[in-house]
């Protein structure tokens, strides 16, 4: 954890970046941090990421009581505190509704397969939360399954809610998801998305374990190709491609 100032400024920035990537509109969102004192810096309710400026953080307690500041936390505070209480390794919890990531919580459907090992070795599968009203206690029993076996996680019609050892970790894992998110979304439009087999995984196991000192047995597994062959989708015709896009420039 680094030094309050620090952790102010970079709070900021990654603020500024989930508003720039267009993860958040409006005030959609929230960032927080633990601090070495072990209480918790947050973004105030009601504000824009992209204006978010120092006057903006608010620190509370673990109990979710504002220490400084005349302003409120997040109306999702309480998704944040739960998720340090579940993790005690976790010092950074970022929420935003990236389009692609979110269109697959609102299709309720989790990112699960074994497409990208990029996201395989660094967060396993994706899971999916049940739907549970913002900003109330039934988003931390939403999370509960997975808190501890996901480091990322759809929130159904709702949004994503990443967390790390540090804000840049929970961040990264924030575009991650929607990069995945977008690339099977066009993979989809070319016929489908091809999961990676049983044995790519075991190659991608052992290389993950020399290479780079990461073993993902304690994530969520993806679903290989086996499990999705009875599935898989024929390619479209050109002129069905052609209509589909016809449709989504109309709509």
């Amino acid at each position: 954890m680094e030094n309050k100032n620090q952790n102010n400024e970079l709070l900021i920035d990654i603020c500024h970046r989930l508003y720039a990537k267009g993860f958040v509109t409006a005030t959609d969102g929230n960032v927080s941090v633990r601090l070495e004192n072990e209480n918790i810096l947050t973004t105030r309710t009601a504000i824009n990421k992209g204006l978010v400026t120092e006057n903006d953080l608010v620190e509370v307690d673990l109990s979710g009581s504002v220490l400084t500041g005349n302003n409120l936390p997040s109306t999702e505070i309480g998704m944040h505190l739960y998720l340090y209480s579940q993790r005690p390794d976790v010092n950074a919890v970022v929420h935003a509704h990236p389009p692609y990531a979110t269109g697959f919580a609102t299709a309720r459907q989790p990112l699960n397969e074994c497409l990208f090992p990029e996201v395989i070795v660094g967060l396993g599968a994706i899971p999916l939360a049940e739907y549970a009203t913002p900003s109330t206690e039934e988003v931390s029993k939403s999370l509960e399954p997975y808190v501890k076996i996901a480091d990322a996680i759809l929130l159904a019609n709702h949004g994503v809610v990443t967390y790390g050892k540090d804000l840049w970790d929970a961040y990264f894992k924030m575009e991650k998801v929607e990069h995945a998110a977008h690339i099977t979304f066009i993979a989809r439009m070319l016929g489908g998305e091809r999961p990676l087999s049983p044995e790519d995984i075991e190659k991608l196991r052992a290389i993950s374990q020399q290479s780079w000192g990461k073993d993902f047995i304690g994530k969520i597994a993806c679903e290989t190709s086996c499990a999705k062959e009875d599935n898989s989708v024929s390619s479209p015709s050109d002129e069905e491609i052609r209509e589909l896009v016809k449709k989504m420039l109309r709509a």
